[in-house]
């Protein structure tokens, strides 16, 4: 079966943000293909405001968790493997769920030289 998180995280974080609270996450900074930024980093890990307030062109898909944040003034581009992730929580009234773990597919690289090969194409008939 497929991992249950991505769907659990888009729904948590829906009823979160629809309650007029704040989501925010835990992710284990530690987890291959993390980009946030290092120096907010503690214990090998950190806590992401991720409103709509905070951030921009969230995006949630079954793999990761994506978008762009401020730190310290200065925009950064957010990335968090899906495996990262390790709870959603308001920080307000601390209602939350932690996700067990699970197993994930580690996408594989493109190792085309030429990716653009690949793109489909569009032709009159």
């Amino acid at each position: 079966m497929k991992p249950q998180r991505p769907y659990l995280l888009r729904a948590l974080y829906d009823w979160i943000v629809d309650s007029g609270e704040v989501p925010y996450v835990l992710v284990n900074a530690e987890v291959a293909g993390v980009v946030v930024p290092e120096e907010h980093i503690k214990d090998g890990q950190i806590v992401l405001n991720l409103s709509p307030d905070a951030v921009r062109d969230l995006m949630i898909d079954d793999s990761a968790v994506s978008c762009s944040g401020r730190f310290s003034g200065q925009a950064f581009n957010l990335y968090l493997p899906m495996a990262s992730v390790s709870a959603i929580y308001c920080k307000d009234s601390t209602t939350g769920f932690a996700f067990p773990d699970e197993e994930f597919e580690v996408p594989e690289r493109n190792t085309d030289p030429d990716p653009d090969d690949d793109k489909p194409t569009l032709r009159l008939v």
